[in-house]
Protein backbone atom coordinates (compact mmCIF):
# COMPACT_ATOMS: atom_id res chain seq x y z
CA UNK A 1 0.00 0.00 0.00
CA UNK A 2 2.73 2.45 0.75
CA UNK A 3 4.54 1.43 -2.42
CA UNK A 4 1.28 1.97 -4.64
CA UNK A 5 1.19 5.56 -2.53
CA UNK A 6 4.31 6.58 -3.32
CA UNK A 7 3.74 5.66 -7.05
CA UNK A 8 0.79 7.49 -7.26
CA UNK A 9 2.19 10.48 -5.62
CA UNK A 10 5.17 10.36 -8.21
CA UNK A 11 2.88 10.73 -10.97
CA UNK A 12 0.60 12.86 -9.80
CA UNK A 13 3.78 15.49 -8.97
CA UNK A 14 5.17 14.81 -12.24
CA UNK A 15 2.52 15.94 -13.96
CA UNK A 16 2.09 18.72 -11.85
CA UNK A 17 5.94 20.17 -13.09
CA UNK A 18 4.98 19.18 -16.38
CA UNK A 19 1.75 21.49 -16.34
CA UNK A 20 2.21 24.64 -14.32
CA UNK A 21 4.97 27.32 -15.18
CA UNK A 22 4.52 28.77 -11.94
CA UNK A 23 7.89 29.39 -9.79
CA UNK A 24 5.96 28.78 -6.29
CA UNK A 25 3.92 25.83 -7.33
CA UNK A 26 6.99 24.45 -8.90
CA UNK A 27 9.39 25.08 -5.79
CA UNK A 28 6.58 23.31 -4.17
CA UNK A 29 6.03 20.15 -5.99
CA UNK A 30 10.01 19.69 -6.32
CA UNK A 31 10.42 18.47 -2.80
CA UNK A 32 7.80 16.39 -2.33
CA UNK A 33 8.56 14.94 -5.59
CA UNK A 34 12.18 14.02 -4.41
CA UNK A 35 10.78 13.10 -1.42
CA UNK A 36 8.17 10.28 -2.49
CA UNK A 37 11.08 8.62 -5.29
CA UNK A 38 13.19 8.26 -2.19
CA UNK A 39 10.96 6.82 -0.47
CA UNK A 40 10.11 4.72 -3.06
CA UNK A 41 13.43 3.47 -3.60
CA UNK A 42 13.95 2.80 -0.16
CA UNK A 43 10.89 0.51 0.30
CA UNK A 44 12.29 -0.77 -3.19
CA UNK A 45 15.60 -1.31 -1.91
CA UNK A 46 14.25 -3.47 1.25
CA UNK A 47 11.69 -5.72 -0.60
CA UNK A 48 13.62 -6.99 -3.63
CA UNK A 49 17.33 -5.03 -3.61
CA UNK A 50 18.68 -4.71 -7.22
CA UNK A 51 17.17 -8.22 -8.31
CA UNK A 52 14.50 -9.42 -9.18
CA UNK A 53 14.89 -13.25 -8.79
CA UNK A 54 12.67 -14.48 -6.04
CA UNK A 55 15.63 -15.11 -3.00
CA UNK A 56 14.92 -18.77 -3.21
CA UNK A 57 16.27 -18.99 -6.60
CA UNK A 58 19.01 -16.95 -5.79
CA UNK A 59 20.22 -19.10 -2.78
CA UNK A 60 19.87 -22.28 -4.85
CA UNK A 61 21.97 -20.19 -7.65
CA UNK A 62 25.07 -18.72 -5.93
CA UNK A 63 26.75 -21.69 -4.69
CA UNK A 64 29.67 -20.22 -5.89
CA UNK A 65 29.89 -16.73 -5.13
CA UNK A 66 32.28 -17.19 -2.80
CA UNK A 67 34.62 -18.56 -4.83
CA UNK A 68 34.28 -15.71 -7.47
CA UNK A 69 34.90 -13.35 -4.60
CA UNK A 70 38.05 -14.87 -3.39
CA UNK A 71 38.98 -14.43 -7.18
CA UNK A 72 39.10 -11.03 -7.29
CA UNK A 73 39.17 -9.96 -3.82
CA UNK A 74 43.34 -9.40 -4.07
CA UNK A 75 42.41 -6.57 -6.84
CA UNK A 76 39.77 -4.79 -5.11
CA UNK A 77 41.35 -4.69 -1.60
CA UNK A 78 44.67 -3.60 -3.78
CA UNK A 79 43.07 -0.84 -5.94
CA UNK A 80 43.38 2.52 -5.49
CA UNK A 81 40.16 3.30 -6.84
CA UNK A 82 36.93 3.35 -4.16
CA UNK A 83 35.01 0.13 -4.81
CA UNK A 84 31.95 -0.84 -2.87
CA UNK A 85 30.62 -4.51 -3.41
CA UNK A 86 27.46 -4.86 -2.45
CA UNK A 87 24.59 -7.82 -2.34
CA UNK A 88 22.18 -7.51 -4.97
CA UNK A 89 19.21 -9.48 -2.83
CA UNK A 90 16.65 -7.30 -0.41
CA UNK A 91 18.10 -4.71 1.55
CA UNK A 92 21.69 -3.95 -0.76
CA UNK A 93 23.83 -5.20 2.05
CA UNK A 94 27.24 -3.83 2.01
CA UNK A 95 29.04 -6.75 1.79
CA UNK A 96 33.12 -5.21 1.05
CA UNK A 97 34.34 -1.84 0.68
CA UNK A 98 38.63 -1.51 0.35
CA UNK A 99 40.88 0.85 1.57
CA UNK A 100 40.36 3.46 -0.99
CA UNK A 101 36.06 3.93 -1.02
CA UNK A 102 36.74 4.06 3.09
CA UNK A 103 38.80 6.94 2.53
CA UNK A 104 36.81 8.92 -0.24
CA UNK A 105 33.20 8.13 2.03
CA UNK A 106 34.83 8.87 5.32
CA UNK A 107 33.54 5.72 6.27
CA UNK A 108 35.39 2.53 8.40
CA UNK A 109 34.82 -0.86 6.68
CA UNK A 110 34.38 -2.41 9.95
CA UNK A 111 31.64 -0.10 10.90
CA UNK A 112 29.58 -0.77 7.69
CA UNK A 113 30.16 -3.85 6.37
CA UNK A 114 27.31 -5.96 6.64
CA UNK A 115 24.67 -3.40 7.29
CA UNK A 116 22.48 -1.77 4.39
CA UNK A 117 23.67 0.93 1.86
CA UNK A 118 20.76 3.07 2.24
CA UNK A 119 20.88 2.79 5.97
CA UNK A 120 24.97 4.18 5.77
CA UNK A 121 24.37 6.58 2.92
CA UNK A 122 20.70 8.64 3.26
CA UNK A 123 20.41 11.54 1.50
CA UNK A 124 21.34 14.61 2.80
CA UNK A 125 17.87 15.48 5.16
CA UNK A 126 18.25 19.48 4.75
CA UNK A 127 18.55 19.03 1.26
CA UNK A 128 14.95 18.81 0.45
CA UNK A 129 15.83 18.04 -3.51
CA UNK A 130 18.53 15.39 -2.67
CA UNK A 131 17.90 12.47 -5.16
CA UNK A 132 21.47 10.57 -4.67
CA UNK A 133 19.28 7.79 -2.92
CA UNK A 134 16.47 7.25 -5.87
CA UNK A 135 19.32 8.10 -8.43
CA UNK A 136 21.77 5.49 -7.43
CA UNK A 137 18.96 2.81 -6.95
CA UNK A 138 17.60 3.16 -10.69
CA UNK A 139 20.97 2.91 -11.35
CA UNK A 140 21.52 -0.54 -9.46
CA UNK A 141 18.54 -1.77 -10.59
CA UNK A 142 19.50 -1.33 -14.25
CA UNK A 143 22.19 -3.31 -13.60
CA UNK A 144 20.05 -6.34 -12.37
CA UNK A 145 18.00 -5.85 -14.27
CA UNK A 146 20.13 -6.09 -17.57
CA UNK A 147 23.08 -7.59 -16.77
CA UNK A 148 25.22 -4.73 -17.54
CA UNK A 149 27.49 -1.68 -16.39
CA UNK A 150 25.78 1.34 -15.68
CA UNK A 151 27.43 4.86 -16.10
CA UNK A 152 25.46 7.31 -14.01
CA UNK A 153 25.56 11.19 -14.68
CA UNK A 154 27.75 13.27 -12.14
CA UNK A 155 26.04 12.76 -8.83
CA UNK A 156 25.60 15.18 -5.63
CA UNK A 157 25.51 12.66 -3.07
CA UNK A 158 26.22 14.52 0.59
CA UNK A 159 28.34 12.17 3.11
CA UNK A 160 28.54 12.31 6.40
CA UNK A 161 31.83 12.88 8.08
CA UNK A 162 32.73 11.13 11.59
CA UNK A 163 31.00 13.59 13.87
CA UNK A 164 27.70 13.13 11.77
CA UNK A 165 27.46 16.26 9.72
CA UNK A 166 26.86 15.98 6.28
CA UNK A 167 29.16 17.29 3.82
CA UNK A 168 28.77 17.87 0.35
CA UNK A 169 30.37 15.75 -2.27
CA UNK A 170 29.70 15.08 -6.06
CA UNK A 171 30.31 11.38 -7.77
CA UNK A 172 30.94 10.23 -10.92
CA UNK A 173 29.92 6.30 -10.37
CA UNK A 174 29.54 3.20 -11.86
CA UNK A 175 27.42 0.73 -11.31
CA UNK A 176 28.47 -3.11 -12.09
CA UNK A 177 27.00 -6.97 -12.09
CA UNK A 178 29.59 -9.86 -10.80
CA UNK A 179 28.25 -13.00 -12.28
CA UNK A 180 28.35 -16.38 -11.15
CA UNK A 181 29.60 -19.20 -13.47
CA UNK A 182 25.53 -20.10 -14.87
CA UNK A 183 25.59 -15.99 -15.52
CA UNK A 184 23.40 -15.30 -12.39
CA UNK A 185 24.07 -12.05 -10.49
CA UNK A 186 26.15 -12.49 -7.41
CA UNK A 187 27.26 -9.38 -6.78
CA UNK A 188 26.88 -5.30 -7.56
CA UNK A 189 30.08 -3.81 -7.83
CA UNK A 190 29.95 0.23 -7.44
CA UNK A 191 32.58 2.43 -8.25
CA UNK A 192 33.01 6.15 -7.58
CA UNK A 193 35.60 8.96 -8.15
CA UNK A 194 35.12 12.18 -6.03
CA UNK A 195 34.47 15.17 -8.72
CA UNK A 196 33.63 17.63 -6.16
CA UNK A 197 36.85 19.71 -6.85
CA UNK A 198 36.07 19.44 -10.70
CA UNK A 199 32.45 20.51 -10.25
CA UNK A 200 33.34 23.50 -7.80
CA UNK A 201 35.56 25.13 -10.13
CA UNK A 202 32.82 25.46 -13.34
CA UNK A 203 32.48 28.60 -13.85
Amino acid sequence: MQRFVCEQNIVHFERLLHETADPTVQNTVRPLLASAKRQLALLNSVASGADATPLEQRRRQHGDADTIRRQFQPEFDASPHPYMLLDPGPGLVIIDINDAYATATLTDRAEIVGRSLFEIFPDNPDDPLADGVSNLYSSLRIVGETGRAHAMAIQRYDIRNPDGTFVERHWQPINSPIHDTTGHLAYLLHHVEDVTAQVAARP
